[in-house]
């Protein structure tokens, strides 16, 4: 383990996942020489408590990277494409939490628990794939190692704060709207900047991101193709529907996969209990599977209701639930820096 510090700088430190990185930094006693905190000029001058400081936040500028080691990345993906190769000049690893660079090929997409390998082989840039993704393989990769996979077919239920704070602030306006028998007015979700909104509160969207020329959302081909790239197994067929449901934090998802092995459904729960950063709850008798509220402000994948495919001897049927913000980006993102500083020479 490197005695080294680093020079860290988070840009979107005042955003929901950006605020996240900031306290894990601290709570992990991440080695931080010095720390910069870094956004729009709309946040610029707010204060950030960072171990026992008051830090004041900075304009992201081609220029603020320099002398940095280590550049953590949440403020939107044209945010990274534009600042994130200045970081790399400067010559700072950035961690990017944005679809700026996932399927770039000189970018490595990394899951710890999945493909920590993968870290070494940077230039510069480490992409940290979409959050549903991440608990997906996250939860997949055991089975995967163990038997193959050739199918998965998942559903997610995801939270509101993968949209963003606002998109917070928007689901408890509505609540309260119709909750007090007000007309609502959405302004938001499904995509901000698509002309059609929907009432997200009592309701369902299976709308996130922009419909892609095929039928399917970027959210969901983002689920297809990083599988495919976090696994380096381009034989894996996956087909996602992702649904925004009125949950504040935590994303949830229905899971089926095809192994290409027959399987013991105990020795599964074995691998899955044993599995790193996943933990098992799976108590159908005891009414205990993973809950949304349960996982919110925790770092593990849950996995449970884990049954047989009626159908087919090789399915399977698994319900995945993490904390968006944390397993699902802040937490992720960290843990490939703790990596990167304790491999540092």
């Amino acid at each position: 383990m490197s005695n080294r510090k680093f020079n860290v700088a988070v840009v979107g430190a005042t955003g929901a996942v950006g605020e996240q990185i900031v306290n894990l930094l601290e709570k992990r006693d991440f080695p931080v020489e010095k720390i910069k905190f870094l956004s729009s000029p709309r946040s610029a001058g707010t204060l950030i408590s960072f171990k026992g400081q008051q830090i004041p936040v900075e304009i992201a500028t081609p220029d603020s990277f320099e002398g940095i080691d280590i550049a953590l990345f949440s403020a939107g993906g044209d945010v990274s494409k534009e600042l994130a190769p200045h970081a790399v000049r400067h010559g700072a690893v950035c961690i990017d939490n944005t679809n700026a660079f996932r399927m770039e090929p000189t970018a490595p997409l990394v899951v710890p628990e999945v493909n920590s390998d993968k870290i070494a082989e940077h230039q510069g840039i480490i992409a940290n794939p979409n959050c549903s993704t991440i608990q997906m393989v996250a939860a997949l990769k055991p089975l995967y190692d163990q038997y193959g996979i050739s199918r998965i077919i998942v559903s997610t239920y995801q939270a509101v704060s993968g949209a963003g704070s606002r998109a917070i602030d928007e689901l408890n306006r509505q609540s309260a709207a119709i909750l007090n028998g007000d007309e609502v007015q959405p302004d938001l979700l499904p995509v901000g900047s698509l002309p059609v909104k929907h009432q997200i509160a009592f309701n369902a969207i299976p709308q996130i991101d922009k419909f892609q020329d095929n039928g399917y959302t970027l959210e969901e081909m983002k689920m297809v193709r990083e599988t495919k790239k976090i696994l380096g197994d381009d034989s894996v067929d996956v087909t996602a529907t992702c649904v925004r449901i009125p949950v504040v934090y935590g994303h949830s998802e229905s899971v089926y996969v095809e192994l290409k092995k027959d399987y013991d459904l105990e020795e599964v729960r074995n691998l899955l209990a044993s599995a790193p950063g996943v933990t098992l709850v799976d108590d159908p008798a005891a009414q205990l599977y993973p809950l949304a509220s349960e996982a919110a402000g925790k770092p593990d994948v849950f996995v449970g209701r884990v049954r047989r495919d009626l159908g087919n001897s090789r399915g399977l049927n698994l319900w995945v639930v993490s904390d968006n913000l944390l397993k699902g980006a802040a937490w992720n993102a960290v843990q490939i820096a703790e990596i990167i500083a304790a491999k540092a020479e």
